[in-house]
């Protein structure tokens, strides 16, 4: 906040005070994890595909990986010939005595967006309830 006064030599001076905002209490669960890939040749962008939120208090992030996290797909293909990304559900809670929703509808709906996605890309999602 900015308030202005004048000093006894009627020279303006201008005084800041910083109020530092409260911190929230929140607390945030995650509820699903896994990864999304594609071969390195198509250009994807989930973005297109997959919402931010799929609640007002769940979120569904991903982000590149720079490596695969894995060296070989279980029929013996290269995991290096396909781009990775990792991705995560969580959810935020008012505080920590919050109990997590129920994850299934969300999992449901994850599933139903992931099978729109374009031919070649591939996934492995765990449920995994952890606090952050």
């Amino acid at each position: 906040m900015e308030s202005t006064s004048h000093s006894a030599e009627g020279q303006e001076v201008v005084s800041m005070s910083h109020k530092t905002p409260e911190k929230p209490n929140n607390a945030a669960v995650k509820l699903l994890q896994g990864y999304l890939w594609y071969p390195r040749e198509l250009s994807i962008d989930f973005a297109d595909y997959l919402p931010e939120s799929m609640a007002s208090d769940i979120y569904l992030l991903w982000e590149e990986m720079p490596r695969p996290p894995i060296t070989f797909f279980d029929d013996g293909s290269l995991a290096e010939t396909q781009q990775f990304f990792q991705i995560t559900m969580v959810q935020l809670l008012p505080d920590s005595h919050t109990q997590a929703v129920d994850i299934e509808p969300f999992a449901k709906e994850l599933q139903e967006l992931l099978n729109k996605t374009p031919e070649g890309v591939g996934w492995q999602i765990f449920e995994d309830l952890r606090d952050l």
